[in-house]
């Protein structure tokens, strides 16, 4: 394991191609690295999908990559604060899967733990059940939902050490914790980078060895 993950903003554009499955992290924008989604909307990397909780805003969060065009699908829990996620389903532009939050998350780790699906009863007999398979256990009926992965993730942190242990600021935790679990290639974009020893071990939220490469920032 490298012992400095820093990189510099150039190494992190090729990183990305067309077509990946990018998983994100944050909750109506807070907590998703915009610096990162900023960069896939200059260099124009097209045909993604996206997974996390929401689409946030037109120009916050991932919604810029909405607004771009560059989004194919999107795997989220909602959509309701982004009109323009909206308007590209309703015109057929967009591929929506709407996931129960709380199913979303276990989707999620599945896929970081390598488990095959989880049990759940949130959408049983409504829409969502369309299409999954029931289990009955103990007379109760549930949804067998399947794992989620990603090629990349893109994670925000407040801190983090040059091993790639990281520190998240309030709300900016949802989300970033679980899917550094289920990706191929973890990418923190950070507020503030540290020497090894500066974090105490007992705050760090994720972990160096889940991380793969960090990048600090780029200041307004």
């Amino acid at each position: 394991m490298a012992l400095n993950k820093e990189v510099d903003w150039s190494e992190i554009g090729p990183l990305f191609r067309d077509g990946l499955r990018i998983m994100f992290g944050g909750f109506i924008g807070v907590g998703t690295p915009e610096g990162i989604v900023s960069l896939l909307c200059e260099q124009g990397t097209k045909d993604l999908t996206l997974i996390g909780n929401d689409t946030a805003a037109p120009d916050t969060g991932v919604g810029p990559l909405i607004s771009s065009g560059q989004v194919s699908r999107v795997v989220v829990s909602h959509i309701g604060t982004n009109p323009v996620t909206g308007k590209k389903m309703i015109a057929g532009e967009l591929d929506v899967e709407l996931v129960p939050q709380g199913t979303l998350v276990e989707r999620i780790r599945c896929g970081g733990a390598g488990l095959g699906g989880v049990l759940t009863p949130t959408g049983v007999g409504t829409v969502v059940e369309e299409g999954k398979t029931k289990m009955v256990v103990d007379g109760r009926a549930f949804l067998i939902e399947l794992p989620l992965r990603a090629d990349v993730a893109i994670l925000k942190a407040k801190r983090a050490d040059r091993a790639g242990n990281l520190v998240y600021e309030r709300a900016a935790r949802n989300f970033n914790p679980i899917i550094a679990l289920a990706a191929d290639l973890v990418i923190a974009e950070v507020d503030e980078i540290v020497e090894i020893g500066e974090i105490d071990p007992d705050l760090v939220m994720t972990p160096a060895a889940l991380v793969d490469k960090i990048v600090l920032a780029r200041r307004p």
